[in-house]
């Protein structure tokens, strides 16, 4: 049976390992973790997810805090359409996050940065615009548009030096989405360097609707291979969402994939951002724990373990600290339902909303945990010690065993000494 170091990912002139790890924000997809992937001959990706909130807590910087301060006459007012971003701040720290990265580097692999579109940050194109061309100012060997396609993404990077030179890629859940896309933009004769195809199975928000069940990624992959093939277009093709095992991943090679974006399994490896206590969480949660819901105020579906305590919890709106689900008019669905509710339990104290949720500050406190379809066979994967934690992993193990193993076998960690 071969294995998935039996084939190469080729990007432009570079040969890569074919894995890539995908871009899971709020700094859940941490530096360290694609330091290690581009160490190790594959790709990595950091998120510019909540990126003032990231460079804070990374690099004690105090965006937030300032933000907060410039806006606190606006706490109490459900009117959120004059908290904005200030773009200097914002290019400065996309650039320190990228930079501070991108100096840590080693080895053959790349690091890209996935940037989510839905974080429309009550100025959407303008802020978008200035993540894009900071990460590129900033050196980021690739950028990867995800979280709601914006045909317009490549135009808005057009103009900057390294438009056709760094490598840009999108994520698609459809053909018909990356017909519309290469329809859009071809103009700026500039096709996309790589297509992540993201199926039903992924973590976090999904490309489908609730009927997500009706579809299968090895369907949507073949669709567009052979369309790829029938248009004579070049372009890497790399699914993801339920990638589990490296045989998983060979099946999609033999298909004629350039690669394979994996994620789930990093969650608990000792390089992910999230709080060790969470990756626990992670390890325990039964087939059952794991739901797809419609609480996030982008619109989109979204998959999570439904224990996760931003679930339910109505918390006050903090567009003044945050504020990056604001549209282009200052409204996110959270702080309608929010106020809703406040309305409709006059004198009660701490509210309930259960259709939305605060995303910016859930994601920012790791209380929604997202996650793919298949987290639930995590357990599976480690060992567990005598006072029943989960050995955590390394993310050198879980790329490894990617590459290296066969026969549909996940490779069981050394045991380590429990740690009090």
């Amino acid at each position: 049976m071969k294995r998935l170091d039996d084939f190469r990912m080729h990007m432009g002139r570079q040969e890569l390992v074919p894995i890539m790890i995908g871009g899971m924000g709020v700094d859940i997809s941490s530096a360290d973790l694609a330091l290690e992937a581009a160490r190790l001959g594959g790709v990595g990706h950091i998120s510019d997810a909540m990126i003032k909130t990231v460079t804070d807590r990374r690099y004690k910087t105090k965006y937030v805090k300032a933000k907060q301060a410039l806006y606190q006459y606006n706490v109490a007012s459900a009117d959120k359409s004059a908290v904005k971003f200030d773009l200097g701040g914002l290019a400065e720290a996309t650039r320190m996050h990228v930079e501070k990265t991108m100096s840590r580097k080693q080895g053959s692999g790349q690091i890209f940065i996935n940037c989510m579109e839905k974080l429309t940050m009550n100025a959407p194109k303008e802020t978008l615009s200035v993540r894009l061309n900071s990460a590129l100012d900033a050196g980021i060997d690739g950028i990867t548009l995800a979280a709601g396609l914006h045909l317009g993404s490549f135009a808005l990077m057009e103009n900057h030096p390294r438009f056709r030179d760094a490598k840009l890629g999108i994520i698609v859940s459809s053909l018909r989405a990356l017909q519309l896309f290469l329809k859009k933009n071809s103009r700026l004769n500039r096709l996309p360097d790589y297509v992540v195809v993201e199926g039903p199975l992924a973590g976090g928000h999904l490309g489908f609707g609730m009927d997500w069940a009706k579809y299968d990624l090895a369907t949507i992959v073949a669709e567009i291979l052979q369309y790829l093939k029938q248009e004579q277009l070049d372009i890497p093709v790399i699914p993801a969402g339920g990638i589990f095992t490296g045989s998983d991943a060979v099946r999609f090679m033999e298909m004629g994939a350039a690669g394979v974006q994996v994620a789930t399994r990093f969650t608990v490896t000792k390089e992910c951002g999230l709080p060790d206590d969470i990756k626990q969480e992670y390890f325990k949660a039964n087939e059952d724990d794991i739901e797809v819901n419609e609480i996030s105020p982008t619109g989109y579906p979204m998959r999570m373990i439904k224990s996760s305590p931003g679930i339910g919890d109505g918390i006050r709106p903090n567009c003044e600290a945050y504020g990056y689900l604001l549209d282009a008019n200052g409204k996110c669905a959270y702080i309608e339902a929010y106020n809703r509710e406040v309305a409709a339990h006059p004198g009660e104290r701490k509210v309930k909303v259960w259709d939305k949720t605060c995303l910016c500050t859930h994601m920012r406190n790791f209380d929604i945990w997202t996650c793919g379809q298949l987290t639930w066979r995590l357990k599976d994967t480690t060992l567990r010690h005598d006072d029943g934690n989960y050995q955590l992993l390394s993310a050198e193990h879980v790329f490894k065993d990617y590459q290296f193993s066969t026969d549909n076998k996940v490779q069981l960690p050394e045991l380590e000494a429990a740690v009090a």
